[in-house]
């Protein structure tokens, strides 16, 4: 199915926090996108979304003027010797997947990180998630590596695939 004639993907703001809040924790429940096994109180989310500025944008896809997708570029391992690489993380609310609004949240998170001037992103994806890293390895990610069973959720392991993405090298000192 194809996204909807009337999508928008802009920035979050903080009135979408309950939408994408949503999103989220119907992922927590029901699927293994994240690991996480407990859902988010506002609260969190709030905090979460004061911790990314400009340099660590959050995008949420629209239709209808309800938010039915995000992105986001966060920090990586919180170190300043990784100032040049954000990891992206992108949900789309469960009737919309497989329309192309992943493919256009990705999309604007690596135009993003080309305006931040970043030289790579990288994605922490699921292994059994096949769709999402098929849609990374469209937009030129390459697997650089593999963690065998290091999540348990719903009884079952999980392992997780890394992908990242080469941009320009940035002019830096």
């Amino acid at each position: 199915m194809p996204p909807p004639p009337d999508l928008v993907i802009r920035r979050a703001t903080e009135a979408d926090l309950d939408a994408i809040n949503a999103i989220y924790n119907r992922e927590v429940r029901e699927g293994v996108a994240t690991w996480e096994l407990d859902e988010w109180p506002i609260e969190r989310r709030i905090e979460w979304f004061t911790e990314h500025d400009d340099a660590s944008p959050v995008f949420v896809a629209t239709s209808g003027g309800a938010v039915i997708g995000f992105t986001y570029l966060s920090t990586y391992r919180g170190r300043r010797g990784y100032q040049y690489t954000r990891e992206n993380t992108i949900m789309v609310d469960t009737p919309f997947q497989r329309a192309g609004i992943g493919r256009l949240l990705l999309a604007r998170a690596i135009e993003a990180g080309r305006a931040l001037g970043l030289r790579s992103i990288v994605a922490w994806i699921t292994s059994s998630n096949t769709g999402s890293i098929e849609l990374h390895r469209h937009f030129g990610y390459t697997v650089i590596g593999e963690e065998i069973e290091t999540g348990r959720k719903f009884g079952e392991w999980h392992s997780a695939v890394e992908v990242q993405l080469l941009l320009d090298r940035p002019d830096v000192a």
